[in-house]
C-alpha cells in the first residue's frame, strides 16, 4: 500500500471529490426567494437542552450536502446524537455538486428545503438578503470560541454570523504522481520549486519534461504529437478554486474589488489566464479544455488513473486521493508566480432554514455540528480539516496514522491569499461570465478580447 519516502514534499497514497467554492453551472440569484415552510420537516417538540443533552428536544430534522466523504461522517456523527436524544431524528440529503445551489434555490424558495444546509461564501448572499436563515445568536455562546476566526469573520455581517463553521480549506498544493515523475526523471523537490511567468519560468519546461504523447515521444522532444496524449504534466484547466485563481492571484491580480465588482480583466489577469490557456493549447501539456469545462472532476479522475503527472488542488480532495490512487503519490506547493505563491483560501458552515417547523431541534443538531464531539466525525474520518479548533486534532491523527502529512495546506493557507468569490447575484454573474471563460480556454476567444466581455457581462448580472 502506502508507504512515505520523500525529501522536502509530503507522502501519501491516494479518490474524488468536489470543489468547495463555485465552479460549476449556476442558475439564477435567489432575489425572488422568501421563507416558506419545509416540507420535509418534523413538528415542534417539546424541551430544550444543550448538543446531546437529551433534554427533550424531539422531531426530524433533515441536512443537505453535496459531499459523500462529509454524508458518511455525517451519518455517523448524527446516530451518536441520536443515542445521546432519543426524540430526535436526524437525516442527511445528498445533492451533487454541479446541482446544489440551483436546486437549493428551488427547494427553499418552494418550501421544500431541507432544515440545514451546508453553504459556501459565494452563494450565501441572497440568502442573507432575504432573511432565509436563522442567526446563529446567544444559543452558541458557550461553543463559539472553538470556531476558527477566519470562519465566522466570513460569514458574519453586522456582527450577525448566518451560519456554523465546519470546514476550513487552508490553501491549494500540487499533489503528484511519484511513479510518473520518476519515469521522466524529474524529483517531487523539482515540482515544489516550480516558478511560472517572466523569465524565471520554470513551469513550462518541466510540464513539457512530464507530458508523453502515445507514440511515446514526451513534450519536450521533436515530433511530440499533443493532439494524441498518453499523458499530462498539468491539471491546468477551468478550475475556479483549484487552478485560476491561485494563478490570478499570484500575479498580483484580483478577481472582485472591494464592492464586489469584478475586475478580472486586467494586465494581471491577462497575464495569468494566457498562460493557463497556453498551458492547455499551445503546449498541450494539459488534458483539452473541451474534456474539462463542464467537467470538473476530468483532471482528477485522469490522475487517480496515472495520466496526471501533476494535479493542483485542495485538501478537500485528499481523502478522495487516498482511496483511491493505485500509487504513491505525494503533496507539494504550488508553483511561485510573479508575485509569489498566492491561493484562495475558503470555509464552508452549514445554515439553518429560517422557515423550519422545528427550530429546536433544528438549533440542536446546528450546536452538534458546532461542538468539537460533533465536529469531530468529519476529522476522524479524514474527509475533511474541522472549522472546529477542538476537532483538527482528529484530522491530524486520522492522516497520521496514514502516514500522511496535510500540512502543506495549512501553511498555504496562512500565507498571502485571493479572497473568494461571492455577491448578490454571483450565480447570475457566473452563468453570465462562463461562456466567455469556455471559448478562452478552448482557444477560440483571444484571452484579452474574452476577459473584457466576460467582466462586463458579469458585472451587468451583478449589479442587478
Amino acid at each position: 500500500m502506502f508507504t512515505p519516502t520523500t525529501p522536502d514534499s509530503v507522502l501519501g497514497r491516494g479518490l474524488s471529490r468536489r470543489h468547495l467554492l463555485a465552479s460549476a453551472a449556476g442558475g439564477l440569484a435567489v432575489a425572488g426567494l422568501a421563507a416558506c415552510s419545509p416540507a420535509q420537516q418534523g413538528e415542534q417538540g417539546p424541551g430544550g437542552g444543550s448538543s446531546g443533552s437529551g433534554g427533550g428536544v424531539s422531531g426530524k430534522v433533515t441536512v443537505r450536502l453535496w459531499d459523500e466523504q462529509v454524508q458518511a461522517a455525517y451519518d455517523e456523527g448524527f446516530a451518536a446524537l441520536m443515542d445521546k436524544t432519543p426524540g430526535l431524528e436526524v437525516s442527511t440529503v445528498l445533492v451533487p455538486w454541479d446541482d446544489y445551489f440551483t436546486k437549493l434555490r428551488t427547494d427553499v424558495g418552494s418550501g421544500d428545503g431541507d432544515d440545514i444546509f451546508m453553504m459556501n461564501s459565494s452563494y450565501i448572499q441572497p440568502y442573507i438578503t432575504n432573511d432565509l436563515l436563522l442567526e446563529i445568536g446567544s444559543d452558541f455562546d458557550d461553543l463559539r470560541g472553538d470556531w476558527i476566526e477566519p470562519a465566522i469573520e466570513q460569514y458574519s455581517q453586522q456582527d450577525v454570523l448566518y451560519g456554523v463553521p465546519q470546514l476550513t480549506d487552508g490553501g491549494i498544493g500540487v499533489y503528484y504522481n511519484e511513479e510518473l515523475l520518476a519515469n521522466a526523471g524529474v524529483t517531487p523537490d523539482e515540482v515544489d520549486a516550480l516558478t511560472w511567468g517572466g523569465s524565471s519560468d520554470s513551469y513550462i519546461q518541466l510540464a513539457q519534461k512530464l507530458t508523453q504523447d502515445k507514440s511515446g515521444t514526451w513534450g519536450d522532444e521533436s515530433g511530440f504529437n499533443g493532439s494524441k496524449p498518453a499523458q499530462w504534466g498539468s491539471s491546468a484547466a477551468q478550475d475556479l478554486q483549484g487552478i485560476y485563481y491561485n494563478f490570478l492571484g499570484s500575479a498580483g491580480g484580483q478577481f472582485q474589488d472591494e464592492n464586489g465588482k469584478f475586475i478580472f480583466a486586467s494586465p494581471e489577469g491577462e497575464t495569468a489566464f494566457g498562460y493557463l490557456v497556453d498551458l492547455i493549447n499551445k503546449y498541450k501539456v494539459a488534458p483539452a479544455a473541451s474534456n474539462t469545462n463542464d467537467n470538473g472532476d476530468f483532471v482528477r479522475d485522469q490522475f487517480l488513473q496515472g495520466k496526471v503527472a501533476t494535479f493542483q488542488s485542495g485538501i478537500y480532495n485528499l481523502k478522495n486521493i487516498a482511496d483511491g490512487a493505485k500509487f504513491k503519490w505525494g503533496i507539494v506547493h504550488i508553483p511561485t508566480g510573479p508575485q509569489g505563491r498566492v491561493s484562495v483560501v475558503n470555509n464552508v458552515i452549514v445554515c439553518g432554514n429560517a422557515a423550519t417547523k422545528n427550530a429546536e431541534a433544528t438549533t440542536e443538531v446546528l450546536r452538534w455540528l458546532g461542538s468539537a464531539e460533533g465536529a469531530s466525525y468529519i476529522g476522524k474520518s479524514g474527509a475533511a480539516l474541522p472549522a472546529v479548533t477542538g476537532a483538527q486534532q482528529s484530522f491530524t491523527d486520522f492522516w497520521a496514522e496514514e502516514g500522511v502529512d496535510p500540512s502543506i495546506f495549512a501553511e498555504q493557507g496562512q500565507g498571502d491569499s485571493i479572497g473568494a468569490p461571492t455577491g448578490e447575484n454571483y450565480n447570475a454573474a457566473f452563468a453570465a461570465w462562463k461562456p466567455h471563460f469556455d471559448e478562452m480556454f478552448l482557444g477560440r476567444t483571444p484571452v484579452a478580447e474574452a476577459l473584457a466581455a466576460a467582466q462586463e457581462a458579469a458585472n451587468a448580472e451583478i449589479d442587478g
